[in-house]
């Protein structure tokens, strides 16, 4: 059975990567700080699907304890198969005069300092030249980085870009390592069903910007995700994916 770390997996996009994985077979173990409760329900869905299910706890912003979560899995033999780098945060919307130094400093933290010492902990141990058997690393960028998600979250889209460079720059480093590197970028997602009304009055503001003219679901993000992470890519590198109904 093969292992996947989904980071941030206990609601939203993360938790439907989390069925998605579990559905085709992979043991998933997910993180959370925040929202708990909800990382132990979605663990115990998994569970009661059938499929293996662990949580551990993380917090992306601090490096000790991404190094702690990586040592419980030293010291568990697990081996990582795939590292799904999906928490995030948005922050408040607000325009960039608006925005506190502090919102600005968390969300580059989480958002990309964090994938990034995740991703730096999975490749020591994921690498050929290191005795690893290899892997696959997808992070979690945003199709905000096209349009730069201007008056709402600009710090939010520039984050997702520097997500979108790593990805490309990583996926070169280690392409002779036996270590994969992809992004998929979600558009508009129905997160939560307690959402869907202002999803719904999004699409309607957005248009005909979507050409399906429809919002996405956590799930079909975690289709691309799960693909990318799957032998079924794999002469697939340093992509960035939409997800995003052709917009």
């Amino acid at each position: 059975m093969k292992n996947a770390l989904i980071t941030g997996a206990s609601r939203g996009i993360g938790a439907g990567i989390a069925r998605v994985f579990a559905r085709e077979g992979w043991r998933v173990i997910a993180t959370s700080t925040t929202g708990q409760d909800s990382a132990i329900s979605i663990v115990k869905e998994l569970r009661n699907s059938g499929a293996q299910a662990d949580i551990l706890p993380l917090d992306v912003r601090e490096e000790d304890s991404i190094l702690q979560l990586f040592r419980q899995l030293d010291d568990r033999g697990i081996v990582l198969n795939a590292l799904v780098n999906n928490a995030g945060i948005f922050g408040p919307k607000t325009r960039l005069v608006d925005l506190s130094t502090k919102i600005l400093r968390d969300v580059c933290t989480v958002n990309l300092v964090g994938s990034i010492l995740c991703a730096r902990e999975a490749v020591k141990r994921m690498s050929t030249q290191n005795g690893g058997k290899g892997g696959a690393i997808v992070n979690i960028s945003s199709t905000g980085t096209h349009w730069g998600n201007p008056n709402q979250w600009v710090h939010y889209a520039a984050t997702k870009g520097g997500i979108d460079v790593f990805t490309r720059g990583l996926s070169r480093e280690v392409a002779t390592e036996g270590i994969r590197v992809n992004a998929v970028s979600p558009g508009l997602t129905l997160t939560d069903p307690a959402l869907a009304e202002a999803i719904q009055d999004r699409l309607v503001l957005l248009g005909n910007e979507i050409p399906m003219a429809r919002a996405g679901s956590v799930e079909e993000v975690g289709e691309v995700v799960e693909f990318l992470c799957s032998e079924r890519s794999s002469y697939v590198t340093g992509a960035v994916v939409p997800a995003a109904g052709g917009r």
